[in-house]
């Protein structure tokens, strides 16, 4: 699947790459991220690719990610409408300010035309919600969005790590309302992240929303550079962030590094094949720290794993569900449909011990 394959976002009429670019990395303040030169290659890779969809945040390098994109823009000469270009608000940037962060009217508007500022445009394709603001009212902070997308000051609205039952509720009232919908949902997503399974997926599945994950390698545990047999030392200057994969993920790391070998490709790209063959992911987030990088992640698009390989990855990796998740896919349709085929699935028989 090559990069301009472009999908349609959700319910809505925005058509982006299957490979969103993710700037977290974007610039050096915090430490370990890329100079500004070096973001600029990764974005001439991307886009020379095909690829339209950028997506920063203001709380990355405390804006100077989102500065980094809005000076490629310019300098660049490149026609704004070609980008799909997102960022999030939420984080606060003002300490001291009760009102520099979070989700209410005062706080959303002011960090919105500060991150048009850094991005140097009119305007932002998907302005996402960053995380619950549980002191706001959704109700305000859905209008307040509804109103910067009157104002043209955003196209679409999304929202990122918010539980699920907000998330409904959210959609609910936006729906009562005719206020603009949310149209995808930015989520931890991996072989090593798959509780978003439980209640995340079917939301987002049956109210019309994309999912694009985040962290598709776990913060590079699938990257092909953690080894059981050497600790997980590896030298890497997030490393205190992120810490080190735990015994527990080895068993998935393994298996992994096995199908790609069989493969001759990296163990990134078996693990972003495995993210972007799942059911209803849209575009998937993938970052780098280096050019190198970002190609072998971009290289993954033309990966295809087999049903068995899938399925082994699936299996290896299955999560523990909260309740009810497990038991509404598994012993509900047996005490419902047991034995039978409802819509192409055969549901297994159920069969109660005896006493």
């Amino acid at each position: 699947m090559p990069l301009n394959h472009y999908i349609t976002l959700g319910r809505s009429g925005l058509r982006v790459s299957p490979y969103c670019l993710g700037t977290m990395t974007f610039g050096e303040d915090f430490g370990w991220g890329a100079s500004p030169e070096a973001s600029f290659a990764m974005l001439d890779e991307y886009r020379s690719r095909g690829g339209n969809f950028v997506d920063t945040a203001n709380i990355y390098t405390a804006g100077h990610s989102e500065q980094i994109v809005g000076d490629y823009i310019k300098q660049r000469a490149l026609r704004r409408d070609e980008l799909v270009l997102s960022t999030k608000f939420y984080c606060n940037l003002f300490p001291g300010d009760p009102n520099g962060g979070g989700a209410g009217r005062k706080a959303l508007i002011q960090q919105c035309e500060a991150s048009l500022q850094r991005l140097q445009s009119d305007y932002i394709d998907i302005y996402w919600l960053h995380n619950w603001d549980r002191n706001a009212p959704v109700e305000e902070t859905l209008r307040g969005l509804d109103d910067l997308v009157t104002a043209g000051k955003i196209r679409y609205v999304g929202f990122s790590d918010i539980p699920a039952w907000k998330t409904a509720q959210a959609q609910t009232i936006a729906a009562f309302r005719g206020w603009a919908p949310i149209i995808a949902l930015q989520l931890e997503y991996s072989l090593l992240e798959r509780t978003s399974e439980g209640e995340l997926f079917p939301l987002a599945q049956e109210m019309g929303m994309g999912i694009m994950p985040w962290s598709p390698l776990k913060s590079g545990f699938l990257s092909g550079k953690f080894r059981r047999d050497d600790g997980g030392n590896v030298d890497t200057r997030r490393s205190g962030l992120v810490g080190v994969p735990s015994p527990a993920d080895y068993a998935v790391i393994e298996t992994v590094s096995e199908i790609a070998s069989a493969l001759n490709v990296s163990p990134a790209a078996v693990a972003l094949t495995w993210v972007r063959s799942q059911p209803g992911i849209s575009a998937t987030l993938i970052g780098a720290r280096r050019l190198d990088q970002l190609k072998t992640n971009l290289d993954s698009l033309e990966v295809t794993l087999s049903a068995e390989q899938l399925a082994r990855l699936s299996e290896v990796s299955k999560p523990t569900l909260n309740f009810p998740a497990d038991n509404n896919a598994t012993l509900a349709p047996m005490l419902a449909f047991s034995g039978m085929t409802v819509d192409g699935k055969t549901i297994p028989a159920f069969t109660p011990h005896s006493s």
